[in-house]
């Protein structure tokens, strides 16, 4: 059970890196899109990291 947190951790911790690169990369260039988006993109980003620790709370709490 608990390497399946460890998995869903990394697999989150993959998903905060490409929101963080693609949300960065929309406030670089500019234009509607990053006022349509780059908002929102780090709001996921921040829920994700949320995510992320709870997975990483569970399975560092189930390693026993």
């Amino acid at each position: 059970m608990k390497s399946i947190f460890f998995i869903l951790t990394l697999i989150t911790m993959a998903l905060i890196v490409i929101v963080l690169i693609t949300g960065v990369t929309l406030m670089a260039k500019g234009g509607e899109l990053n006022k349509k988006y780059s908002n929102k993109l780090m709001k996921a980003r921040v829920y994700l990291q949320g995510l992320a620790l709870v997975f990483f709370f569970l399975s560092v709490t189930l390693a026993e």
